[in-house]
């Protein structure tokens, strides 16, 4: 399984003038925050990244004071300073010690919203294979041609070509890392024509939102846009008797049963540009018949096998709280327990949710009572095929 995520900080950015002489580009402030903050909170939503490990060049410090020693979800930020600009070829090779045997790696100046894990599980084996953005109108870009998903070459800007566009993220096998002998490299322009030439640069064209900060009006754009562009609808799912059959107070792993459906529903999800959000009560931590530490355990498995087929959940949220508990710090009424929306209206403050086309899925008459309190819709799962349910309600929002 991928672990790590790598992100490009190093360049000059002369394109943007002064505002790039003190600060280096991807901590540009754009939409309240720094830009380089945005990408970090977009890798880490997807809770399948143990590292972040940021390549940094002109102004490293800068990146080292903010980022170095810090966390984001599960993930702990690692960053790695040049002290010579070596291109962004060089920086992997400088740092190569760090890097796992096949990671993720972003630019740090552009932001592409789409399901990174789809890329993720479907990328070759060896090789590089690139995310591409389709649609994209204009000549700024340069053009990708592809043949199935293999790159067979590089239109340059300008040209009139209307193929994809390089979007900058990538999963990279180190082995192509440890072939770059001469520095200072690009991967643009030193490594992608060899890999084109042993048909080991492969690429998926998807769609979403895609925003290169590098000059003037694009910042400026982004800074106006990039916030509510990032706003999404969610679906809200229950967990027991909606992803997985409901045996009764479920917390292991081996005991588990996915409902049919259920990763691919996620996925569809995902794809669509949800959140997806888990809400579960689970009163069995408040009876003892397991404790949070299980439940957190058996979260991680099922995200663990979400991330297989590209689906991932944004967060799950449970709560252990019921009022007839043996267990007395849970033995309580907490507005967190279904049908109150507690859940709901947690996530909604930490995310950033439309909650005007949002949505939840549920198998209870409290799922349906706590989507009326939040003001959402609710749906009612009453078995079947999961992903042809929540297709058929995806299409229905003009969203599938």
């Amino acid at each position: 399984m991928l672990r790590q995520a790598v992100i490009l900080v190093g360049g000059l950015g002369t394109r943007l003038g002064e505002r790039t002489r003190a600060v280096p580009k991807p901590m540009l402030e754009v939409g309240g925050q720094p830009f380089l903050d945005t990408l970090i909170d977009e890798v880490a939503r997807y809770d399948l990244f143990d590292e972040i490990l940021l390549l940094a060049g002109h102004k490293a410090e800068l990146v080292e004071t903010r980022y170095s020693g810090a966390s984001r979800g599960r993930a702990r930020i690692i960053v790695s300073r040049e002290t010579e600009p070596l291109g962004t070829a060089g920086a992997l090779v400088h740092a190569s010690p760090l890097l796992h045997d096949r990671f993720l790696l972003l630019n740090g100046d552009s932001l592409f919203d789409f399901n990174l894990l789809d890329l993720i599980a479907h990328a070759r084996a060896d090789g590089v294979h690139m995310a591409l953005r389709a649609g994209v109108e204009g000549d700024r870009y340069g053009r990708v041609v592809l043949e199935g998903d293999v790159v067979r070459a590089f239109v340059a800007p300008g040209a009139g070509a209307t193929g994809p566009v390089n979007a900058g993220v990538y999963v990279v096998n180190k082995s192509v890392v440890a072939g770059i002998t001469t520095l200072p490299a690009s991967l643009e322009q030193d490594v992608f024509p060899s890999l084109v030439a042993q048909d080991a640069l492969h690429g998926t064209a998807y769609r979403g939102y895609f925003i290169d900060i590098g000059i003037p009006e694009d910042l400026a754009r982004a800074d106006r846009e990039l916030r509510e562009k990032l706003r999404r609808p969610a679906v809200f799912f229950d967990r027991d008797g909606v992803l997985n059959h409901d045996s009764g107070y479920a917390y292991e792993a081996d005991k588990l049963e996915w409902i049919d459906g259920a990763r691919e529903a996620v996925k569809a999800v995902n794809d669509a540009g949800y959140f997806a959000f888990v809400i579960t009560n689970q009163s069995g931590i408040a009876r003892g018949y397991y404790e949070e530490q299980h439940v957190v355990a058996l979260h991680r498995w099922m995200a663990d096998q979400m991330a297989l087929i590209g689906a991932h959940i944004d967060a799950f949220e449970y709560c252990p709280d019921h009022p007839d508990g043996t267990i007395a710090r849970y033995c309580r009424t907490s507005d967190r327990r279904k049908p109150a929306p507690g859940m709901i209206t947690d996530l909604v403050t930490r995310f950033p949710v439309d909650m005007s086309r949002s949505m939840v899925i549920g198998d209870k008459a409290s799922d349906m009572e706590a989507a009326q309190a939040a003001g959402v819709a609710g749906h009612l799962f009453e078995g079947g095929n999961l992903e042809a349910y929540v297709r058929e309600r995806l299409g229905s929002t003009g969203k599938a």
